[in-house]
């Protein structure tokens, strides 16, 4: 088409092309112009697309209303459960005692305010007591509420892999979002590519009469979701003061964000690419609007390349494979993407008020954070310095860290920690496992609480730590600066009658600060919980030092009946004659009390068990003595299967001896019983560290009716443990949950079924099931 150029030529005026980028994307149609141009400009007009970047504005801030209206609802409701038990616990102490001489104080009717014989008038008649319903404890919204949660709570099944040793795959599990999540992006999804390629037209009928009109749609809608993507990545930012969901859970939305950002970019730049294709001599004359530029789409090359980048290094299985090159090129790539986009934009139509809004709440948040680090305050010790810290090595290769803090937190918040004594560059996040409560003081001071840090080494910035406590002992103190607290639960656990904790492994750091204040306020009369069920399931019984003090807490200063604990012991097997471990006796149930409280008198009588050379040693040479000791011995143990200790896990911690350093022995657990009918533990004379391990939890809590705290051994069967305690429901249960994802994923299956008898309008008036999950990496 050779005429194109002179048209060009003709159509534009000869200063046009001093300004090059703005002719590019308009076009000034007179009398003389071609008829398609003049039919699309009236179609679709260049001037007027900035209303599609308002359109995903508008999208937002519905989704945005939406979140805040049922935070708002369940806050008040919340507020208004507690304040009315707090009022019915008032009234009940000022009547619980006999205003009246007449009044039987010692009949159990003597808690109500009925007088049986009172000194004037008649006898009251007991009144029928009616259930109120509060102005915000709405029955249809619970059952909408209700319905939307059977969908959404449901989990997807979690992908397992298998380690290729020749690869170095390790045995892994995948989980993915969950369906509330994915619903979500699919909306959002649809409704930029329906507004992306619904209108018309979607290109010019030649490129020399301006961009085509998809990829100003596309454009002008991924610009406007930076400031949405940006303030949903802060860990400070409006959206979690507004909805009350933290930044870690919002960070899903983050990710996601990007990659539609990252599909819109490609629908911007493709047809830019496709349209010349069939428009011969068409792109001559686009390139005449970009006169001294060596390359016409360089600037869309670089802003597309940063984002590419971004999100592919944000995948997951990407991001923890390199995980500190991750948290160091993160940020620093997301400045130069906003730059690129400030120069590739040019300010078109409203581009820059979107991309200035994203610079305005990425500074705002910075400045916020400021108030969230421990040394920027200067009326604190902390200040420029940070806090002191100890680390102390804890069973099972676990590290606890120990930082006495003027700084205030919340039950299940997380912090950001950087200890330059060990790493200066790395900054990590950690569960919070103490109780920032008058009640729990620091020996630093008054006005100190001592902030607990609890986890598992594995690799970076834990491993690192666990060898510098390795190497420097348990008396020497680090440097800790800190940034937070951010997140914790929406709701308040004090507000159901309910509630149901599930740990897996390290996961009971999350929960360890809920329980002790959730019977903190049950104490003090300020919690409406009446039943609240512990489930931990740890590998070895080691693993219970890490809290020990704590569960001494909650089971002597727990108001009576009310808290049940069952631990379940996962690395320990019972063994057949054969040597090989027995199966379970129902995949569908827990194994029965009668044969656990077997196995638990063969745990518990480990201490008291002697071997010969003990045995001789008390018979003093009297072999009628001996012969009576050791029949004892036989008989106390010779029924019962031989329990067996799992080896340590591979990557337990063990450093070679050097002078003066310290280390933690390997433990030898290898038991040779195939020549042995009856089990002999062998203790000599000096225990090893297995056996004073086995002799220090000989006394573990057993099945218990009386107490409510049980140990179990194997895995726990979710679905069947959640058909009993659902029978102890009251109206509002919460059920919490912080452990791998197969764990997570019963218990959201179960949850999910439960929401049938609150929309369903089940038995007992149910109002509410709620489930709040916790990050296992956290």
């Amino acid at each position: 088409m050779p005429q194109l150029p002179r048209f060009a030529e003709r159509l534009m005026p000869a200063h046009a092309f001093h300004h090059p980028l703005v002719e590019r994307v308009r076009i000034p149609v007179t009398s003389s112009s071609p008829p398609d141009l003049q039919a699309a400009v009236k179609q679709d007009p260049w001037s007027k697309s900035g209303k599609y970047a308002l359109g995903w504005v508008y999208f937002s801030i519905i989704l945005l209303v939406f979140t805040i209206a049922i935070h708002l609802y369940h806050w008040m409701s919340d507020r208004i459960r507690r304040a009315t038990y707090k009022d019915e616990v008032a009234k009940s102490s000022a009547t619980s005692s006999p205003d009246d001489d007449f009044e039987m104080a010692n009949m159990p009717t003597n808690n109500s305010t009925h007088m049986f014989f009172p000194r004037q008038g008649p006898i009251p008649q007991q009144r029928q007591q009616q259930e109120e319903e509060t102005f915000l404890s709405f029955t249809p919204l619970n059952r909408l509420i209700a319905l939307l949660r059977y969908f959404f709570y449901r989990p997807l099944p979690v992908l397992r892999i298998r380690p290729i040793r020749w690869l170095r795959i390790r045995k892994r599990e995948i989980s993915f979002p969950s369906p509330g999540i994915i619903f979500l992006v699919a909306v959002a999804l649809i409704f930029v590519t329906l507004y992306c390629f619904v209108p018309q037209p979607l290109y010019y009928a030649s490129i020399q009469f301006g961009s085509p009109p998809l990829a100003i749609r596309a454009g002008m809608l991924a610009v406007a979701m930076m400031p949405w993507i940006v303030a949903l990545s802060m860990k400070a930012n409006l959206v979690t003061l507004l909805t009350g969901i933290g930044h870690e859970r919002l960070n899903v939305l983050h990710r996601w964000g990007g990659y539609i950002c990252l599909f819109l970019s490609l629908i911007h730049t493709i047809p830019f690419y496709v349209t010349p294709i069939w428009d011969q001599g068409g792109l001559v004359v686009f390139k005449n609007y970009f006169q001294g530029q060596s390359y016409i789409y360089g600037t869309g090359i670089a802003a597309l390349v940063p984002l590419i980048f971004l999100c592919v290094h944000s995948l997951p299985f990407v991001r923890a494979w390199m995980y500190e090159l991750f948290v160091a090129l993160h940020v620093p790539v997301s400045v130069v993407f906003v730059g690129m986009l400030f120069w590739h934009c040019h300010n078109y139509l409203t581009s820059w008020n979107y991309l200035w809004a994203t610079a305005a709440i990425w500074f705002t948040s910075y400045i916020v954070r400021l108030f969230f680090l421990n040394w920027t305050n200067p009326w604190r010790m902390s200040w420029l310095i940070g806090e002191e810290a100890s680390v102390t090595i804890l069973p099972e290769n676990a590290v606890k860290v120990t930082i006495p803090s003027q700084m205030k937190w919340k039950p299940g918040q997380y912090v950001y920690l950087r200890m330059p004594g060990i790493s200066v560059f790395e900054n990590h996040p950690f569960t919070l496992a103490s109780l920032c409560s008058e009640d729990f003081p620091s020996d630093y001071g008054e006005r100190y609480r001592d902030m607990i840090l609890v986890f598992r080494p594995f690799g970076g910035f834990t491993r690192k730590v666990l060898n510098a406590a390795v190497d420097n002992g348990p008396n020497h103190t680090y440097r800790a600066f800190i940034d937070g607290p951010y997140g914790g639960m929406q709701r308040e656990l004090a507000s159901f009658d309910t509630v149901v904790l599930f740990a897996g492994g390290s996961g009971i750091t999350a929960i360890v600060s809920h329980l002790l204040d959730l019977i903190k306020k049950m104490r003090d009369s300020r919690a409406v919980t009446k039943q609240v069920h512990v489930v931990w399931a740890l590998k070895r019984p080691e693993t219970m030092e890490w809290f020990k003090e704590e569960l001494r807490i909650c089971r002597e200063f727990a108001p009576p009946e009310t808290v049940h604990c069952q631990f379940f012991i996962t690395g320990a097997k019972r063994i057949g004659p054969n040597g090989f471990p027995l199966p379970p006796p129902s995949p569908s149930r827990p194994v029965s009390d009668l044969v656990h409280g077997k196995i638990d008198k063969a745990f518990h009588g480990i201490a008291s068990k002697r071997n010969s050379a003990l045995i001789r040693e008390e018979a003093a040479g009297d072999p009628e003595k001996e012969k009576e000791l050791r029949r004892e011995n036989e008989d106390g143990i010779s029924a019962l299967p031989a329990p067996t200790f799992l080896p340590p896990p591979k990557k337990a911690h063990t450093r070679p001896n050097k002078p003066g350093k310290l280390t933690i022995p390997s433990i030898n657990t290898n038991h040779d019983m195939a020549n042995n009918k009856s089990f002999d533990f062998g203790f000599p004379s000096t225990p090893t560290m297995l056996q004073k391990n086995l002799m220090r939890f000989a006394f573990l809590p057993t099945a218990n009716k009386k107490t409510g705290w049980h140990t179990e051994y194997g895995r726990p069967d979710i679905p069947f443990m959640m058909k009993g305690l659902e029978r102890e429901f009251g109206k509002r249960t919460c059920v919490f949950v912080c452990g791998p994802p197969s764990m997570r994923v019963d218990v959201q299956s179960c949850v999910a079924s439960m929401q049938q008898k609150v929309w369903g309008g089940g038995e007992n008036g149910r109002e509410e099931v709620y489930l709040h999950t916790e990050n296992y990496a956290i």
